[in-house]
């Protein structure tokens, strides 16, 4: 035991180093070298672009990289190479992961109303990057790592329980902190505010994301709940701002709010029904001309990697993806091995006249048996699988809603699914000096629309003067 111990001491005494942070100077914890992050970043990467997708608009992507590539250039780390991405999520969120990798979401940009608002949450995200928050709660999450190791050497029976405090340590370290959210606000300030950016701007989108707090639906803002947002945060970015603006003298500050505007013009609101959409209880994917049932009160999200459904007690899950196969019981076969799966029953089916396979088992895990129900459905030169799954012993509880879905699998045939276009924004010129609500109703928004507008156009109030020729954002409904 002595020497398991020791052993564990001289390796941990290897490990861990220290590096200077480039962006406050000191020494740190770094268990992983900039080498390691940025190869950390390129696996990572086509991962996050198979789950959002990237959105189709090689016009817009050059707009956003251009304006965070100025950033990148007077950042604190120019020497990585940063990729700026607009993915094609309706989310309203911006994420970075280590090694210069920067997500912006169309979902957010509908809601951004100029270029430096948009600079200001680019600059924050590359913020993240150059202060190495990511690779510091890394390190944080190893140490830990390391820590239940040598809980493992000393206590006799610990092992069993590793796994579930790993996946805790995990959980612990997934968001930033406070702190974190605060240096990266800072640092977005002084980015934007280098490149000629009023930073103030920043400090209004917050109001924007903040009154979004309570709203459903797509307009729920992912941004804070991966972003703490503490109730100083608008004021501190107003005084960073000031220190900035009287610290660069002679440097002009612009907010390019019509620029912006035309270059979102015409950007997808909302959900993409091209990449499938629910409507009364059924999904349906006007691209790949299939539809199946959904459950009653179950949560569909829609990504382009996969469908998921899960049940209204999170205790019964469903996902449909698109296999790499083209054969549905090679598809089976081989996910019965990689899996491990203990097989209870298999056997070939139809599915409205396609061919399948039915699979129903078992899984071993941490956290107990798992009981699943398959389906391996093959239409035209496509694989499609349904995993339905829950705890064994709850598994009868949703054996009904995961067979009802799978077997509903079919063609789409209705025209009007098939050719549903998109939510559209469309950028508008005020014809005359009047309130919002009149100026939007001159465009032909319906009165339930009004706030929904009134929030996409900076949360400004219905009754605020808009002088004419002021551009808004209106919500064109697709057909």
């Amino acid at each position: 035991m002595l020497k398991r111990v020791m052993s564990f001491f001289i390796l941990s005494a290897f490990m861990i180093g220290c590096a200077i942070n480039p962006v406050t100077g000191k020494r740190e914890l770094s268990l992983i070298s900039e080498d390691q992050e940025i190869a950390m970043g390129r696996e990572y990467d086509p991962q996050i672009s198979q789950m959002y997708g990237v959105y189709d608009n090689p016009k817009l992507r050059k707009y956003v990289d251009d304006i965070g590539q100025k950033m990148v250039k007077i950042s604190h780390r120019p020497n990585l190479k940063y990729e700026i991405k607009v993915m094609d999520s309706p989310v309203i969120n911006a994420f970075a992961v280590p090694g210069g990798y920067v997500y912006i979401t169309r979902g957010i940009l509908a809601y951004l109303n100029n270029e430096a608002e948009l600079a200001g949450v680019m600059g924050h995200e590359i913020g993240h990057i150059t202060a190495k928050h990511s690779v510091n709660q890394q390190s944080k999450a190893q140490l830990a790592q390391l820590g239940l190791g040598l809980g493992s050497a000393l206590i006799e029976g610990f092992d069993q329980y590793a796994g579930l405090a790993q996946q805790a340590t995990g959980l612990l370290f997934l968001k930033f902190g406070r702190d974190d959210e605060t240096q990266s606000d800072k640092l977005g300030v002084e980015y934007s505010s280098k490149v000629g950016y009023d930073s103030h701007e920043m400090a209004n989108f917050f109001k924007v994301l903040d009154n979004m707090r309570g709203d459903t639906g797509n307009s729920l803002p992912d941004f804070l709940s991966t972003h703490p947002n503490p109730v100083d945060r608008v004021k501190k970015v107003g005084k960073q701002t000031e220190k900035w603006q009287k610290k660069l003298t002679g440097k002009k500050f612009v907010v390019n709010r019509d620029r912006y505007l035309d270059q979102i013009n015409g950007l997808i609101f909302g959900p993409d029904p091209r990449q499938g959409f629910e409507e009364g209880n059924v999904f349906y994917h006007p691209g790949l001309k299939f539809e199946f049932p959904t459950p009653k009160g179950w949560k569909v999200n829609n990504l382009p990697s996969q469908v998921q459904m899960v049940a209204a007690d999170e205790q019964g899950v469903m996902v449909f993806k698109l296999e790499a196969a083209t054969d549905h019981k090679q598809a089976a076969t081989t996910f019965i091995t990689n899996s491990k799966l203990k097989v209870l029953s298999r056997k070939s089916v139809k599915v409205n006249g396609a061919n399948a396979e039915e699979v129903i088992g078992t899984l071993q895990t941490q956290q107990g048996v798992l009981k699943l129900m398959a389906y391996f459905i093959r239409k035209g030169k496509n694989v499609y699988s349904f995993m339905g799954y829950s705890a064994e012993q709850a598994f009868v509880t949703y054996q009904s809603a995961f067979s009802s879905t799978m077997k509903g699998f079919k063609t789409l045939t209705d025209r009007n699914k098939i050719n549903r276009k998109p939510d559209r924004l469309a950028i508008k010129k005020v014809k005359r000096n009047s309130t919002l609500k009149a100026a939007l109703k001159s465009f032909g928004i319906k009165d339930e629309d009004l706030e929904q507008h009134a929030l996409l156009n900076g949360a400004m109030a219905l009754s605020d003067q808009v002088k004419a020729n002021t551009k808004l954002k209106i919500i064109v409904k697709g057909k």
